[in-house]
């Protein structure tokens, strides 16, 4: 199989551009062709348009700017024959077969042989694409469903043509598993394949609860969200941001489709949401759908569907909710919801309840195994439970016995898995302290079968199942991840750092000494670590714990140290959120192995403080280049992408940054097992130079500019000079070299007086409770 190096992709809209975008961000080259504009001065100004929509979109579909440089714009006129000299084509244009199939007819001629071609079609079948196509274009013919934004939606349905050679299959799925950090799912040639099936249900059925239950978009949403385990987009928010034209046109189609799904009148549009598609109220593309921002300070407004009538949207109040929404795990809040009698209670039950019936009652039609259909659903519709986890979850037994006690149908196979006394459609099967799972083979019936191991992917919850852990307390764990690698993974509330952290990190690296090779440091929470706790910080400063306060800053710079300097190699491991504490720990790891969707960045300053776990000093040892750290620093700035952190010099040469989220402990494992044989501690530096008095002068007029310009306020200027005494090394005369306590103790210094600030505890305050920085 020749090696993909360059990609054409056909159709520069909004998924055409975004996946010849993702392709940028892994390093790999494309051609990105449309058709040619009528009035436009440029024959590719198309995929011109689209390119540009990529880089102005939010969320932002390329790591960095540069990124772009790797995408050659052109027209389906002027340069088909470009395809000749690419190893992958990827079809994107509209969802129309005979649009889909002209463009076919044109590529042919132009592709070398063996050439790869897919289609990122949602759900025409390819046989229909490809019916009368030559025979090499047939076994080289497949579906890649990239869900969108392709750049952070981890699912790539995987769909065979009618004549698709395996090894194509096998090549193309490991190459959007490695290359492109994708969640590869296989499916059939079905109407909509796994995810949009499962999801077009599940929303059509949200609208029609909406209805019969008489709830309002915010009611629905508040409780489609983060409470059942689902995007905070929910389902109305979800629904503008798709539009409310393409959920229309993916309705319809699926009507089309499935004449004998018995859940097949659930696929049509809710009256008052065609009435919003005849008023041109199609979501965030036309300025307003389900919500809307009016008026200078862009208040959000939400519709009223039975009157089509906006209004100051609301924060809705179920009184059942106040204590079951902060009970966790999830499966347990699942359960009090169910329990619950009331209107909210009698929504989700309905919903959930159909929700599994419809998945179960799929397969095999969409899928032979369950396994696919919930990884469809996490990877593609970012639900932290597929359907028959979420039964699972939910307790099978019990809430299958509770719909037929109300007189519902369940599917054959369902009934079949009861009757045979099954209780889970998944369950632990660990030998030989290796995690092992088996799934219930529902479309047989024959009973549990176990799920494939899957290489360089590992699952922390499955470790600590099988092998228990080396040493835990109620903020972090050590788990043996196996070839001599320790891991210390933070379970803190959003990974904040705090003393049951750093007691855990410390007894790592003494267990480093005797019984392990090196160390990783990473979790697989939704964050590696929102930084320090605000919380116990704000607290300590308002009851005037300063020496307290001294010692937990003290403590984490020690263990800081230790990890900087600790016998053998320590490997960090972020990913997503890894801020104010959470960056610093990394800084001072032998490397890092960084998630590519990484926003990284020291942001004390937001809550009026100033980074004191040696991130100011790690910036120090990392550049000359003093200006630039103090506007780093001093505007908080936070990576958008692993790839940026590089260039913010969080990330240095030799780390690493792994795609694909999946694979991140396991390359994190690998960088750390590198290491072992040339490893060498070092010692802590006395040679750091530093600009002193002559370089604080430079911040300071900086600072001073900045408040002139209305850029900071009168408590960022005199935060801004903290940070410039200790970026400066204490403003002392000539060029001084200073050591790393030297600069730590400024740093505890700066942070203490702050902490005294009423201005800075103000801040605090604010953060907690908006989840906002105040700028008094």
């Amino acid at each position: 199989m020749k090696p993909i190096r360059r990609v054409a992709v056909l159709g520069a809209g909004t998924m055409g551009s975004r996946i010849a975008a993702h392709l940028a961000n892994a390093r790999i080259p494309s051609l990105l062709l449309d058709i040619t504009l009528s009035d436009a001065r440029l024959p590719d100004q198309a995929a011109r348009n689209g390119v540009e929509a990529a880089q102005k979109g939010k969320p932002g579909a390329f790591f960095t700017p540069e990124a772009t440089r790797l995408i050659t714009t052109g027209s389906f006129d002027r340069d088909m024959a470009k395809v000749r000299d690419c190893d992958w084509v990827i079809e994107a244009v509209t969802e129309d077969i005979d649009v889909k199939r002209a463009l076919y007819d044109r590529l042919i001629e132009h592709l070398a042989p063996g050439t790869i071609v897919s289609t990122n079609t949602s759900g025409i079948p390819l046989a229909r694409i490809a019916e009368g196509y030559p025979e090499d274009f047939q076994a080289h013919f497949l579906g890649t469903h990239f869900f969108n934004p392709p750049r952070y939606l981890h699912l790539v349905e995987l769909i065979p043509g009618p004549n698709t050679r395996p090894e194509i299959l096998a090549y193309i799925s490991d190459f959007c598993d490695t290359h492109l950090g994708k969640g590869v799912a296989p499916c059939k040639d079905t109407p909509n394949f796994i995810a949009n099936r499962i999801g077009s249900f599940f929303g059509s059925t949200v609208q029609e609860l909406t209805v019969q239950l008489d709830l309002s978009v915010e009611e629905v949403d508040a409780l489609t969200g983060p409470l059942i385990g689902l995007p905070k987009s929910a389902s109305y928010r979800l629904l503008d941001i798709v539009g409310l034209d393409v959920w229309a046109h993916v309705t319809k189609n699926l009507y089309a489709a499935v004449p004998d799904d018995p859940y097949r009148e659930r696929f049509t549009m809710q009256p008052f949401l065609m009435e919003m598609i005849q008023r041109r109220w199609l979501g965030d593309k036309t300025g307003q759908g389900c919500y809307k921002r009016v008026g200078p300070e862009r208040e959000i407004h939400a519709i009223d569907w039975r009157t089509l009538e906006y209004h100051v949207a609301t924060k809705p109040r179920f009184t059942s909710l106040e204590t079951i929404r902060n009970i966790e795990p999830l499966g347990e809040r699942l359960k009090a919801l169910l329990a619950l009698t009331d209107k909210a209670g009698s929504f989700l039950w309905r919903l959930l309840s159909d929700h599994v019936v419809y998945a179960a009652s799929m397969v095999p039609e969409i899928s032979n195994r369950i396994v696919e259909i919930d990884r469809a659903m996490r990877w593609g519709y970012a639900n932290a439970l597929g359907p028959f986890e979420l039964w699972d979850a939910m307790g099978f037994e019990a809430t299958a016995r509770r719909m037929e006690s109300e007189g519902r149908p369940l599917p054959e196979n369902v009934r079949r898995m009861l009757s045979s006394g099954m209780e889970s459609f998944y369950r632990a099967a660990d030998r030989d302290n290796e995690p092992h799972t088996e799934y219930f083979d529902l479309a047989s019936g024959a009973g549990y079968r176990e799920i494939e191991h899957r290489p360089g992917i590992i699952v922390l919850s499955e470790l600590k199942r099988a092998r228990g852990v080396v040493k835990a307390n109620a903020g972090a764990s050590l788990i043996d991840l196996g070839d001599g690698v320790l891991c210390c993974e933070f379970h803190s509330k959003m990974n904040a750092v705090g003393d049951d952290i750093l007691s855990m990190l410390r007894t790592g690296v003494q267990e480093l000494e005797n019984n392990f090779d090196a160390m990783v440091i990473g979790n697989q929470g939704s964050n590696f670590s929102a930084g320090a706790n605000l919380m116990l910080i704000l607290l300590a400063a308002q009851e005037g714990e300063w020496d307290e306060l001294n010692a937990s800053i003290h403590r984490f710079q020690q263990t800081n140290m230790m990890l900087k300097y600790a016998p053998k190699p320590v490997v960090a491991a972020p990913f997503a959120l890894a801020l104010g504490g959470g960056c610093e720990l990394p800084l001072h790891c032998a490397r890092v192995q960084a998630s590519a969707e990484l926003y990284m960045g020291l942001v004390e300053v937001g809550v009026g403080l100033i980074p004191a776990g040696g991130g100011c000093k790690e910036m120090l040892v990392r550049s000359r280049d003093v200006k630039k750290i103090f506007e780093q620093i001093g505007f908080a700035k936070v990576s958008t992408s692993a790839s940026e952190a590089r260039e913010f010099r969080f990330l240095r040469d030799g780390d690493g940054i792994s795609m694909n989220p999946e694979r991140l402990l396991e390359d994190a494992k690998r960088l750390a097992l590198s290491l072992v044989k040339t490893y060498a501690p070092g010692a802590p530096r006395t040679d750091i130079t530093v600009s002193g008095a002559e370089g604080y002068a430079l911040m300071k007029m900086g600072v001073y500019l900045a408040r002139q310009g209305g850029y900071i306020s009168d408590y960022d200027a005199f935060i801004g000079e903290k940070l410039a005494h200790i970026l400066s090394g204490g403003r002392l005369t000539g060029t001084p070299q200073v050591s790393e306590q030297f600069l730590l103790d400024l740093e505890r210094e700066a942070f203490l007086s702050l902490c005294g600030r009423k201005e800075t505890q103000a801040r605090i305050q604010h953060m907690l409770k908006t989840g906002k920085p105040l700028r008094n």
